[in-house]
């Protein structure tokens, strides 16, 4: 179970406290809620090293060395790409970084998804399916508190060899019927559990009350 857009020490802390065993932490995107300064979260990653929690750094660099060098001022434990990278980025990626974990976000849109999990399910280590829209003018990588089509997560999710984190407008209201439907490893949100874009402890409460049923 994965907080996204986590914004402050406080917010991590509550978040954890809730049961999250992961929390996404928002980089320089071209749109979106949640973003903070590369300072910020590098501090809450280490601020969280020592407890049972992974760290998303949500990046939207492309080339290995913006990844790379944007890694480098967070050095959280996971590498969230929510953008296409350029050829051959996620095993130079792994060679520089062996030790941090590659997640790759596919923006459902139509079956063709579903070949694209495919390839790259031998690239990296875990996929997201999340909602955005990386073709428009001024790209949506996340955050728009908007579902897909969970027919075709569901479909990627059976034939995939790795895990499958879920996103895109889940809530409390629709998380347990999201997973019933999906069965994907771990469920991520942002603006579900937020409240004029500040984290609501009842909302995260009542989120992990349906999860836990």
């Amino acid at each position: 179970m994965k907080i996204c857009c986590i914004n402050s020490i406080e917010e991590a802390q509550l978040a954890i406290n809730a049961g999250a065993s992961a929390l996404g932490l928002v980089g320089s995107m071209p749109s979106g809620p949640g973003i903070i300064s590369n300072e910020m979260i590098g501090k809450i990653a280490q601020t969280v090293a020592q407890q049972p929690v992974e760290t998303f750094l949500l990046t939207s660099e492309t080339t290995v060395d913006g990844i790379y060098n944007h890694y480098q001022k967070a050095k959280t434990t996971t590498i969230q790409l929510v953008d296409k990278i350029e050829e051959n980025g996620h095993a130079r990626l792994k060679e520089l970084l062996p030790n941090v974990k590659l997640i790759q976000v596919l923006h459902v849109s139509d079956e063709k998804t579903i070949d694209a999990a495919e390839r790259l399910m031998h690239e990296v280590d875990a996929l997201l399916l999340d909602s955005g829209n990386p073709n428009l003018k001024i790209k949506t990588l996340g955050g728009t508190g908007n579902t897909h089509n969970w027919e075709i997560s569901k479909s990627i999710v059976t034939m995939s060899k790795i895990p499958v984190w879920l996103a895109g407008g889940l809530n409390p209201e629709n998380v347990q019927k999201a997973i019933e439907t999906v069965q994907p490893y771990g469920v991520d949100l942002c603006s579900g559990v937020r409240t004029n874009g500040n984290l609501n402890g009842n909302k995260l409460l009542s989120f992990f009350d349906k999860v836990r049923i």
